[in-house]
């Protein structure tokens, strides 16, 4: 089993930053590939981006593509998101995820964190 937790969210203005955190526990983190998804209200959660187990390959979706960056430190069994130019769209409940490779699909995920919120004001 794998647990994991995130912290790092918060309330920001329009054009401000956030680093998102989401620590690991139970199995080696660096086993996993690692994402992270995002739900906002009404909506359907939605893939924002991942990276795989030695940090090699990355992907984003598009509306964030530029302006937020994964990364993770396996030494801490840590996963990151940094997150500028923070827009309103971009408010949602942030979840990371870990599976056996990178997918941009949910369902290619076996372990999920309880998510933290992340509001930007207009």
């Amino acid at each position: 089993q794998v647990q994991l937790v995130e912290s790092g969210g918060g309330l920001v203005q329009a054009g401000g930053s956030l680093k998102l955190s989401c620590t690991s526990s139970g199995r080696p983190f660096s086993n996993y590939a690692m994402g992270w998804f995002r739900q906002a209200p009404g909506k359907e959660r939605e893939f924002v981006a991942t990276i795989d187990a030695d940090g090699g390959s990355i992907y984003y979706d598009e509306s964030v593509r530029g302006r937020f960056t994964i990364s993770r430190d396996n030494a801490k069994s840590t996963l990151y998101l940094q997150m500028n130019s923070l827009q309103f769209a971009d408010t949602a409940v942030y979840t990371c995820a870990a599976g056996a490779r990178v997918w941009t699909q949910d369902w290619g995920y076996d372990y999920w964190g309880q998510g933290t919120q992340v509001t930007v004001s207009s």
